[in-house]
């Protein structure tokens, strides 16, 4: 999973400031998201799927399809 996130921001030429100045977290804090120091929140995993318009199950590494599910009506 961590290290989909680094791809995830890399293949977007974020660095790690950027992409927490969107989430509103610390870049330290974020860097610890992505090394898998600390566990992703739900509303992160929310935040960081609706960035990326993929799904949290792709971030989380449990299937390797990137697009998103449908939206509710």
């Amino acid at each position: 999973m961590y290290n989909r996130l680094r791809d995830m921001r890399e293949d977007r030429d974020l660095n790690q400031t950027a992409l927490a100045k969107t989430l509103g977290v610390h870049q330290t804090t974020y860097s610890s998201y992505e090394s898998g120091k600390l566990s992703l929140t739900a509303d992160l995993l929310v935040k960081l799927a609706e960035y990326y318009k993929t799904s949290v199950d792709y971030l989380l590494g449990l299937t390797d399809e990137k697009k998103p599910y449908p939206k509710r009506k």
